[in-house]
């Protein structure tokens, strides 16, 4: 699996690096490993995190496409949807099934059709229209429904400190 899983992976990049896609870049972060990509996203217009510039990795597993890619945030990131450590929670990057919670329905995780391009555009969707439904991050999605001023002012101080160590 490992080989046609490079194989695919080493195609998306091509695209990505012939067709960007706006919001966002796409490139390994070191040549000889095709499982480990740098992602920048750039905070969508219209949002909290508009301006800033979001460092994230993300790993794909050796049996990729069949399973998800974990995506983390390395720039600092407060988000409902995002853990404290900066690991992303979309649907989209849940193991492919039943979700055992029954939050999620199985249409709504993992599928090998999800290319990079996919992940980041509901990334960035999420960006827009946080979940704080089933948060990653309680202390977040708290605040944003609580005290919204002090979350927009904590993200958008996140978002110019990204742009301005980018």
């Amino acid at each position: 699996m490992s080989e046609q899983s490079t194989l695919l992976l080493k195609r998306q990049l091509k695209e990505l690096s012939k067709n960007p896609v706006e919001g966002f870049s796409a490139g390994l972060v070191d040549d000889d490993n095709i499982f480990e990509w740098e992602i920048v996203i750039m905070g969508p217009q219209d949002t909290l995190y508009e301006g800033g510039f979001f460092r994230a990795i993300m790993t794909f597993p050796p049996d990729y496409p069949l399973m998800p890619p974990k995506l983390k945030f390395t720039t600092e990131m407060y988000h409902p949807n995002v853990y404290p450590n900066g690991e992303v929670c979309i649907s989209i990057l849940h193991p492919p099934g039943e979700d055992k919670y029954g939050y999620e329905q199985a249409s709504e995780r993992w599928s090998p059709v999800h290319t990079v391009e996919t992940i980041l555009v509901s990334v960035i969707s999420m960006l827009s229209s946080p979940n704080d439904e089933s948060p990653a991050n309680i202390e977040a999605a708290k605040e944003l429904r609580e005290n919204y001023p002090s979350f927009k002012k904590k993200v958008q101080r996140l978002a110019r400190r990204s742009a301005d160590e980018f």
